[in-house]
């Protein structure tokens, strides 16, 4: 391995991805860059399948909980360790795919601009139209391009900058990139989005539930980010409880009084998800594209609003707050 190449190395993290992680160790250069795989307690042979595919595995001890940003902090540690001359590291998660040419495009970002702490990309689902909560996914993943707030959990990051701010907060179970790109900022380092493809993802998400589920995921994020970052998320907690709550609350206990015309208030989700439609469409998006989103975006202050609850009450009876999976 040259000198050159050591200054990038990758970090991939997965739990029971299958085929999907084979897919995502082919896709990285192990010939040319020092790759490290992290294993959350998989049963489905992944740790065998990244040896086999030239990775240096490290198994998480089961004895602490698992969360994406162990994960990552543990493989970041591994690489320094086998490759101490990094520079960059990118982190990826097993169910993705590295986009050609991604890694090239990133290094340009980080030397056009000293204070580049973090570059992301396009992230496209594989199989964007075999589900609609795959469709979902991809119209999540697009974004502006130059700089933005935060990232997704895939992207590529100064070694430096990581080590000045600590690395992920482990015990933060969802959101945890976010949480790291709040610190980077105040570091002083911007968060950049390059207009090349990332990574292609597999959500693999068939049923109605696991959407449900992830969305419950969303309101943890939002509920302990804001417990940790005060305004962070903020909008997005208010909308859950005004729209998952509040509004429905109030029109159900205004029936005795009304007669019944308070229910008329709930008209206000269908007048939602029109304006939240025509604002996609003037955006870009196209009508279907937009009609789908909308209609998910106003559904989704519900299952938000659960995973808010169950963040504090985990943390008012001081119960373990564990990883919500939805896969």
């Amino acid at each position: 391995m040259t000198a050159d190449a050591e200054r990038l190395g990758f970090v991939a993290i997965g739990r029971n991805e299958g085929e999907r992680l084979k897919r995502c160790l082919d896709s990285l250069p192990c010939d040319d860059h020092p790759v490290v795989y992290v294993d959350s307690g998989s049963s489905d042979g992944s740790v065998e399948a990244a040896r086999a595919s030239g990775a240096v595995v490290v198994e998480l001890d089961p004895s602490k909980p698992f969360t994406a940003a162990r994960a990552r902090n543990e493989g970041f540690n591994r690489l320094l360790e086998i490759a101490p001359q990094t520079e960059f590291v990118m982190f990826i998660d097993g169910d993705c795919e590295l986009a050609p040419g991604f890694a090239a495009a990133a290094l340009a970002a980080f030397e056009n601009a000293a204070d580049i702490g973090v570059v992301s990309g396009r992230c496209r689902e594989r199989n964007r139209d075999a589900t609609i909560y795959n469709r979902l996914c991809d119209l999540e993943w697009a974004g502006p391009i130059g700089e933005i707030r935060a990232t997704g959990g895939i992207f590529m990051i100064r070694r430096a900058l990581f080590e000045q701010i600590g690395g992920f907060d482990p015990a933060i179970i969802a959101a945890e990139d976010d949480e790291l790109c709040i610190r980077a900022r105040e570091a002083g380092a911007r968060i950049w989005r390059v207009g090349a493809d990332m990574c292609f993802h597999d959500a693999g998400m068939t049923r109605f539930g696991q959407w449900w589920r992830r969305a419950v995921r969303a309101g943890h994020a939002y509920a302990q980010l804001g417990a940790v970052h005060g305004g962070y998320f903020a909008p997005e907690r208010w909308r859950a409880i005004g729209w998952g709550l509040v509004l429905p609350l109030a029109a159900l206990a205004g029936v005795p009084l009304t007669g019944g015309w308070s229910l008329a208030a709930l008209l206000l989700y269908p007048a939602s998800f029109i304006r939240t439609r025509r604002n996609l469409v003037r955006q870009g998006a196209t009508p279907d594209d937009a009609g789908l989103s909308a209609a998910f975006l106003t559904l989704s202050k519900f299952p938000n609003l659960i995973g808010m609850a169950d963040y504090w009450r985990k943390r008012l009876f001081r119960r373990h707050v564990g990883i919500v999976e939805y896969k």
